[in-house]
């Protein structure tokens, strides 16, 4: 019976074992999935069982999805770009990498936001590379990110050179000059931008916060209060697991409704800004 599981840090609160298990039972499939928490000493050895057979692929949270490119057999395109994998596929002892965060991204923002012309990114890691290749699909050309050390944006500099986006990297310091952009996305954990609550003008414009757990978070509500529409980490998250249930499973469209209905009862206290 195939098994997967989610690898990473801090994963005993994840949503992603009750989305894909939801996904199984309405595919009518007898599959596993876990969560299981891996630092990165043990990630080669944990790719090695699924490539001998032990599980049948993984999902990959932090900080794991820009450390297992080169381990893997072979990577998906998006993956390439952005230089980050989240999703492993097990096919005739090789492993497949894909990066399904760019697609969950994209979907979440496609709901409120057809198009976009430049975004600002706050974080710099794996998911604002995908940050970036979600805005190259919307049309975005140009992009800002602050992080708090911008000597560690090689990873952001690479994925906006492969999309030829012009690219501006600033400390975080200078966030509050840059919440009138058009879209944002938040890519940093809970409560890391806390901070930029008192920096909003009223305006237009969205704010993708990928966090979804606690929701809203202080960063929502401020944007929510000064006139921007709000989008959580949930809509991204939900997005990003249907297509990886696609991709490991071979279906041709995975199960929404029923992935959605798995995590609403968990979430339902918490989706809404007042």
């Amino acid at each position: 019976m195939p098994r997967l599981a989610l690898l990473g840090s801090a994963t005993a609160g994840a949503l992603s074992p009750a989305l894909h298990r939801a996904a199984y039972r309405a595919l009518g499939l007898p599959w596993t999935y876990e969560a299981i928490d891996c630092p990165l000493s043990e990630l080669g050895r944990r790719l090695d069982e699924c490539r001998a057979g032990a599980w049948s692929g993984f999902s990959l949270t932090m900080p794991l999805k820009q450390a297992a490119v080169p381990l893997l057999d072979e990577i998906g395109d998006t993956a390439r770009q952005t230089g980050t994998v989240n999703c492993v596929t097990a096919r005739d002892g090789r492993l497949i990498g894909d990066n399904t965060d760019v697609h969950g991204m994209t979907a979440a923002l496609n709901e409120v936001l057809p198009t976009a012309e430049e975004i600002v990114v706050l974080g710099g890691g794996a998911t604002a590379c995908s940050a970036l290749a979600a805005a190259h699909r919307l049309g975005a050309g140009t992009a800002t990110v602050l992080l708090r050390d911008p000597s560690r944006a090689s990873g952001v500099h690479e994925t906006a050179r492969r999309f030829g986006m012009r690219l501006r990297v600033l400390p975080w310091t200078a966030a509050p000059e840059h919440l009138d952009a058009p879209l944002i996305v938040s890519t940093v954990p809970p409560g890391a931008a806390d901070g930029l609550t008192t920096g909003w003008r009223s305006g237009s414009g969205v704010l993708l916060d990928v966090v979804y757990r606690p929701w809203p978070t202080p960063l929502a509500v401020a944007a929510h209060r000064a006139g921007r529409t709000t989008v959580g980490g949930l809509s991204m998250l939900v997005h990003q697991a249907a297509r990886q249930v696609e991709l490991q499973t071979g279906c041709h469209r995975a199960p929404l409704s029923p992935m959605l209905a798995a995590v609403d009862s968990i979430t339902s206290d918490a989706t809404s800004i007042r």
